[in-house]
């Protein structure tokens, strides 16, 4: 093989590895997303269809509970609702996938019915 041949396979596979490590740093320097859900817990049982079925959806989707249930304070304006939960994803498009899917339309069904409820996801910082 030609050395110039050689020269080009080479500066090719260094390019496409230097892509390969920007596309990685530019995944790893994306802000957490949290999601905050405020609840109003009407109806225990239905309810609790809903939140065992999040136990299992949110880590598929690679989301962490951070808080979930725990006491709740008010430390300013409106009190919070008497049930709250913290979750994390890595990124707001996985928010979208965990949101959108079939099984959280289907969770979404005893939720409604056994709840009221409010959630809304915040960007955070690197």
């Amino acid at each position: 093989m030609k050395v110039i041949h050689k020269l080009i396979i080479t500066l090719s596979i260094g390019v496409a590895t230097g892509a390969a490590i920007v596309e990685a740093l530019h995944a790893q320097s994306r802000p957490p997303v949290y999601v905050v859900g405020e609840i109003e817990v009407t109806d225990q049982a239905t309810y609790d269809i809903y939140s065992k079925g999040q136990s299992e959806l949110v880590p598929s989707f690679g989301g962490q509970f951070l808080a979930r249930g725990g006491k709740t304070e008010s430390i300013a304006g409106t009190p919070p609702r008497s049930r709250a939960v913290l979750i994390k994803f890595e990124s707001m498009e996985k928010v979208q996938a965990w949101r959108t899917s079939p099984k959280f339309k289907e969770l979404a069904v005893p939720r409604d019915k056994g709840a009221n409820f409010r959630a809304y996801a915040i960007e955070g910082v690197n």
